[in-house]
């Protein structure tokens, strides 16, 4: 059984990442093999319960509101079109429905007292839970998991060396202490990267390299290619070939021997094939549905072909820890403290996210 390490190099990182493609492979999938079943593939359904709008300047994303991208901004879902998603979802082989809302940080007031009761519906409908905020205190961590949160989702998106050249707004240490907060509670932590950005294979293994560090590490490492949109200071990168995905997919699973390895944004640019590579690779999670939150994604059915001939299975819910217990609000023992964390804002610019923000 392969041993869990948390003092990974980025020198290492590399030299697996460069093995050639086949002994990447076997290696790989045979580590795979040691703590996973290769035949299960967990199914997340993502759900943006708030579109648009958001105050940051990541570089890649449509959803920032300075950049001028086709992406149409809505308010806050109620929490019956949300349970009403979820139950879609679950009929569709969905175990889990991960809620994103383009927030920098979450506010403690009625909209975070919505989305708490969220979660404490999708839970009782014996879903996993996972929600994509932005960035969180602990008291605000506590209340998530007191309403029944399996999941938070809070990527590093890239090594933190390359991660200045794509994002002015929000420091990595602010990433990583959000993290810290989650993990003084109950909540597994969700929290990878994209790949295509610009960076080199070094960036790919440093972010790899700083999961790699967390202990304990997370439970759930999506990679992403980048979906390069118009009106984002990143619509001109030319799209990650699949030998790229293949690669980081392999690596990452040698480097976090027990970490469910989700192949996320990007699969429409997959081939069937190439995502099957991937699956052997130890890529074993996928988001299903039609988008991304608001980039495009294989219909389900197409997934659940490409399973059939596989001869893949979606994983149960709750199969690698227990249901978390729901807390009504009414008995709940913690407190809104209203509040106000000083989250950095670096002070440096990045030239490719003012000339998109400035681009008529």
């Amino acid at each position: 059984m392969s041993v869990i390490r948390h003092d990974w190099t980025t020198e290492e990182i590399m030299e697996i990442y460069d093995t050639p493609l086949m002994e990447l492979l076997y290696k790989a999938a045979t580590i795979h093999r040691e703590h996973h079943d290769p035949n299960t593939v967990q199914v997340s359904t993502l759900l943006s319960i708030k579109t648009g709008g958001c105050p940051e300047d990541c570089g890649y994303c449509p959803q920032a509101a300075r950049y001028h991208t086709d992406v149409d901004g809505n308010d806050l879902m109620s929490v019956q079109q949300v349970k009403a998603q979820a139950l879609r979802a679950k009929s569709s082989g969905s175990s889990r429905v991960c809620m994103g809302a383009a927030w920098r940080n979450v506010k403690d007031g009625p909209e975070f007292d919505d989305v708490l009761e969220m979660v404490r519906t999708i839970n009782k409908l014996d879903m996993e839970v996972c929600c994509t905020l932005g960035m969180i205190t602990e008291n605000q961590a506590a209340r998530l998991a007191e309403a029944g949160l399996y999941a938070y989702n809070h990527n590093l998106d890239t090594s933190e060396e390359y991660y200045k050249e794509v994002i002015s707004t929000r420091g990595y240490e602010d990433r990583l202490a959000t993290i810290a907060n989650v993990r003084k509670t109950n909540v597994t932590v969700c929290s990878g990267g994209i790949i295509g950005m610009g960076e080199t294979p070094k960036d790919r293994a440093g972010m790899v390299a700083a999961l790699a560090k967390l202990d304990p590490q997370p439970e759930s490492v999506p990679i992403n290619a980048l979906v390069a949109v118009e009106g984002t200071p990143l619509e001109d990168q030319q799209t990650v070939e699949i030998w790229e995905m293949i690669r980081m997919v392999a690596t990452t699973r040698i480097v976090m021997p027990q970490t469910q390895v989700r192949l996320s944004a990007g699969r429409t640019e997959m081939s069937r094939e190439g995502q099957a590579m991937c699956f052997f690779a130890g890529a074993n999670s996928i988001f299903a549905g039609d988008k991304l939150l608001t980039t495009p994604n294989p219909d389900v059915k197409e997934d659940m072909e490409l399973f059939k001939k596989l001869g893949l299975t979606p994983q149960q819910p709750f199969v690698k820890k227990a249901q978390p217990e729901t807390i009504e609000a009414v008995h709940s023992k913690l407190e809104t403290l209203g509040e106000k964390p000083k989250w950095s804002r670096p002070a440096h610019h990045i030239a490719r996210n003012e000339a998109a923000k400035n681009k008529a």
